[in-house]
């Protein structure tokens, strides 16, 4: 999966479930997708983005491992101050925000590095033990890609996976009779989001982690991240 800013449940849901979760960074960069950014509630309802502030240089064909992260702007400071709502209603904001502090105290200037550290701080949090390695640093051999969805069946083959899974939105995507042919299982997840009490305000759904660990504890969230079925 590309390097996802502390993204939606279901992201943490493929880490918790699968055996490698490899960050995959030598594509082409997109901006304003989840890379950079992500969705909390709003004060007075809604929801907002969270962003982190990128370099303008990164151009039109800047690669993802290659994209830099401004931090002559006090995004660290704004991004708190954002989440400051939270603290009214929210039962675990002094756990999360101590969290994100453990991650903003270390200054990082890619953005792929940065998006390694949340995962791996967000996960520690909720008891997931895992490794992010990132693909550009692997030094892994894999055959040519003719198709961009032989990314994945390539990195499957050189790592001797017999399984891949992706997220549902990728159905379409992928021609599972390349994967078939070469022994890798491919599936397909569909998460189950499950509704929880966001402060008295009506249910924003695929929020950011962020908003799921202000309600809900470790324990509750685990439970979540279990609820899905593979297709």
């Amino acid at each position: 999966m590309q390097p996802y800013f502390m993204p939606y449940i279901g992201y943490y849901s493929l880490i918790k479930h699968t055996d490698e979760f490899i960050l995959f960074d030598p594509v082409q960069f997109i901006r304003h997708g989840w890379i950079e950014r992500n969705r909390i509630l709003k004060q007075g309802g809604g929801w907002q983005y969270i962003q982190i502030p990128l370099i303008k240089d990164n151009g039109r064909d800047t690669l993802i491992k290659d994209v830099r992260i401004n931090n002559a702007e006090p995004w660290k400071q704004k991004m708190l101050a954002q989440l400051q709502h939270y603290k009214k209603k929210a039962p675990y904001y002094f756990k999360v925000i101590k969290m994100l502090n453990e991650i903003f105290a270390e200054d990082f200037t890619d953005i792929t590095h940065l998006n390694k550290m949340a995962l791996q701080v967000s996960c520690d949090y909720l008891g997931i033990s895992r490794e992010f390695p990132i693909f550009s640093e692997m030094n892994l051999a894999i055959d040519s890609v003719n198709a961009a969805d032989e990314w994945a069946l390539n990195i499957c083959k050189a790592m001797g996976c017999t399984e891949y899974i992706n997220p549902i939105g990728g159905t379409e995507f992928f021609d599972r009779s390349k994967y078939n042919q070469a022994g890798v299982q491919i599936s397909f997840q569909q998460m189950e989001i499950t509704e929880y009490v966001q402060g008295g305000e009506p249910f924003e759904p695929g929020l950011s982690m962020i908003d799921v660990m202000m309600f809900n504890s470790p324990e509750e969230i685990n439970s979540m991240l279990d609820r899905f079925t593979l297709v």
